[in-house]
């Protein structure tokens, strides 16, 4: 596994010179629900594949990706196999 790009840093190559502000608005949303496509919703997703002609599934997947790695680097307690 390798350390996967942000999405957020993803977006912000999208949006170049435009602003977070001018972005949701644009896309019909609060700068605030903008900034939370690091939550992974769905719902923002689908509003990025409309907005910027990408698919909602390289927003959604980027995001689990990023997740799971930033998850791999923090110390877990042992756990037991099931089986």
């Amino acid at each position: 596994m390798h350390n996967p790009a942000h999405p957020g840093a993803v977006l912000r190559e999208y949006l170049s010179d435009i602003t977070v502000t001018e972005a949701a608005l644009r896309l019909g949303v609060t700068r605030a629900a903008l900034l939370r496509i690091l939550n992974g919703s769905a719902g923002m997703a689908l509003r990025l594949e409309q907005a910027l002609g990408t698919s909602a599934e390289m927003w959604l997947e980027m995001q689990l990706k990023h997740e799971l790695w930033q998850a791999s680097l923090r110390p877990r307690a042992p756990v037991v196999p099931l089986g």
